[in-house]
């Protein structure tokens, strides 16, 4: 990449050449956290122009990091997969992530709220054995957001995995979840509870008492939520 070269044959730099671009550490959180296809890198990067997000994934391709394949009995559809470099970037990108969550401020953190990117992530996190072994259908409600954003479907089948929704599916929902974006962000980081917000009334459930009950069994949270915070 000669426009952004440090021209230093230190390791470092070179390997910075690669990743140190904009987006492209946000985007490989997304390839390694299981994204295959353009439109789902579309939704973990949602602020990421579809034009910039071409242009990454070939840069990556042509440093090797990434490569392009058929789909598993989907031949016409071309999906991308990491390659062992790639791979061996998981901890890497892991542990910015630790890094970032334990000395970034808190504040700061939960004003950039993003209700898209948070079902995105949540609905990775979901932890289907823990539901009855039935569609589940749960419905997460937002009401200080925009129109296009107060509402979101999650439904879960122990066959087809974890969908996200912004329109109706159509079937009948087993549990509403009603809260603020920032109580529901703060909860999938581990810098709030459940139960706290239960108490204080900035979180509603209403439906299935057994998906009540056992929320946070089958939520599960983010992958940082269990690193211990430096600064508030």
């Amino acid at each position: 990449m000669p426009d952004g070269s440090y021209h230093q044959f230190c390791p470092v730099a070179m390997a910075s050449e690669i990743l140190g671009t904009r987006w492209t550490i946000v985007l490989l959180r997304e390839l390694i956290c299981g994204s295959t296809r353009f439109n789902d890198l579309r939704r973990g990067v949602p602020r990421m122009s579809p034009a910039l997000l071409s242009k990454r994934l070939k840069e990556l391709e042509g440093a090797s990091i990434i490569e392009r394949v058929p789909a598993p009995n989907e031949p016409d559809i071309m999906e991308y997969r990491l390659t062992p470099a790639g791979k061996e970037l998981g901890p890497i990108i892991e542990a910015i992530g630790v890094w970032g969550h334990r000395w970034t401020e808190t504040a700061p953190q939960l004003d950039k709220l993003d209700a898209g990117l948070l079902m995105w992530d949540m609905r990775r996190t979901i932890r289907v054995p823990k539901l009855p072994p039935r569609r589940n259908v749960i419905q997460f409600i937002y009401p200080e957001q925009p129109q296009g954003e107060r509402n979101w479907w999650v439904v879960v089948d122990p066959k087809d995995g974890t969908d996200l929704c912004l329109t109706d599916p159509g079937f009948n929902v087993d549990l509403f979840v009603r809260t603020d974006l920032r109580t529901m962000t703060a909860i999938w980081m581990g810098m709030d509870t459940i139960s706290r917000a239960l108490d204080e009334d900035r979180l509603t459930l209403m439906g299935d008492r057994g998906l009540q009950s056992n929320l946070l069994e089958w939520l599960g949270l983010g992958l940082f939520s269990k690193v211990q915070k430096q600064v508030n």
